[in-house]
C-alpha cells in the first residue's frame, strides 16, 4: 500500500482518530486559526470513516446533533479544513475526506472504490512527475482520482 494510504489497510482507527485531532488543533494554532466547535466536529465526522461524504451529509449530521441547519454552516467548515489542509475534496463525488496528511503541503492522489465508498489517500507516483519533467512540463500541483474496487470487495485479492 502507498505511504499514508489508510482507507484500505488494517490500522488502530481510534488512535489515526485521534491523531488527525491533535494535529488539526496544532496545525490551527501554528497559523493563527480557530478550530471551532462545528470545524472540529465536522472533521471528526469525516474523520469517523474513511469515506468521501457530501456537504449535505455532513449537514444532516450537524443538524441532528444541533450545530446548525443551512447549508452555509457546513460549506464554510469544510472550506476551512480544505483551506487548512486538514481535508480534501473529492471532485469525482462532490464529496469531502479527511486527509491522512493534514497540515502538510502535499500533492494528492485517492482511490476510489466504487463499491464500498472507501477513499484511500496516497501521494502520487513521482514517475508522472518526471514525465512531465521530460515533456517539458513544471508539475505545480496534481491530484489524481482513481475508481477501482478495494481489497474487501475484490474478495480480498491485492489491488
Amino acid at each position: 500500500m502507498p505511504t499514508g494510504s489508510r482507507g484500505f489497510t488494517q490500522h488502530d482507527h481510534a488512535n489515526c482518530v485521534q491523531r488527525a485531532l491533535q494535529n488539526a488543533d496544532t496545525t490551527c494554532a501554528a497559523r493563527g486559526a480557530q478550530l471551532t466547535a462545528v470545524r472540529r466536529r465536522v472533521l471528526e465526522i469525516l474523520l469517523e470513516s474513511h469515506a468521501a461524504m457530501g456537504a449535505y451529509d455532513v449537514l444532516a449530521r450537524l443538524e441532528a446533533e444541533g450545530l446548525g441547519s443551512k447549508p452555509p454552516v457546513a460549506y464554510r467548515a469544510l472550506g476551512f479544513l480544505v483551506d487548512h489542509g486538514l481535508a480534501h475534496r473529492i471532485e469525482k463525488l462532490n464529496a469531502y475526506v479527511a486527509c491522512t496528511h493534514p497540515g502538510e503541503a502535499h500533492d494528492a492522489a485517492f482511490m476510489i472504490c466504487r463499491s464500498c465508498g472507501t477513499v484511500a489517500e496516497a501521494e502520487p507516483k513521482e514517475v508522472l512527475k518526471g514525465t512531465a519533467g521530460a515533456a517539458g512540463f513544471q508539475i505545480e500541483s496534481m491530484v489524481i482520482e482513481a475508481e477501482g474496487l478495494c481489497p474487501e470487495c475484490n474478495n480480498g485479492a491485492p489491488v
